[in-house]
């Protein structure tokens, strides 16, 4: 079913907040091998496998959540990736709950050999951007403390885009993993 609004109707520039509650819940990606896929999110970036349906879906989570990624063959199976310079989906944000879990996670993509396609530190979080086996843009990160964020003089937010210091990061995951 397509909803459409009519053309006639603008939309406001400064409309209603939305609810400060809501938060993005999960993410569906085409993929053109669901093996292949599970392989990565699973096997290099360490999600659980919560249910597949045979050999056209799969759903991954951290913990005991029902499903963070959904991975799907439905319109996908054995396709190529969309073409630079066309519209979509320029990356899922997976949030790490700290320096060192994310640590672990960068630890888990150099020890498996997969490359990165940049890092970050924005001075309110750490990234690392990285493409999944389909093309799909990933971006692996941690929040900064609120009162940690970098502002300007009149205390307005002013995020930075600074190289990450991966070698740094990499030091703590080998801490973390310390029993």
């Amino acid at each position: 079913m397509t909803i459409s609004i009519a053309a006639s109707i603008e939309p406001e520039l400064t409309p209603e907040a939305v609810d400060p509650g809501v938060r993005i819940g999960h993410v569906h990606l085409k993929v053109a091998d669901l093996d292949r896929a599970l392989s990565f999110y699973c096997g290099v970036l360490g999600f659980s496998l919560k249910q597949r349906y045979g050999s056209q879906a799969a759903f991954v989570a951290a913990g005991g959540y029902h499903h963070h990624i959904g991975l799907n063959t439905w319109e996908s199976k054995g396709g190529s990736p969309p073409p630079r310079g066309s519209t979509g989906l320029f990356h899922v944000a997976i949030l790490y709950p700290s320096r060192s879990a994310l640590a672990v996670a960068l630890k888990r993509l150099f020890d498996a050999g997969y490359p990165l396609d940049g890092a970050s530190d924005h001075g309110v979080s750490e990234a690392i951007y990285l493409t999944d086996p389909d093309g799909n843009g990933l971006e692996l990160y941690r929040d900064r403390l609120e009162a940690e964020w970098p502002r300007d003089a009149e205390g307005n937010l002013a995020m930075v885009t600074r190289a990450l210091d991966l070698r740094a990061l990499l030091k703590e995951a080998s801490r973390a993993c310390e029993p």
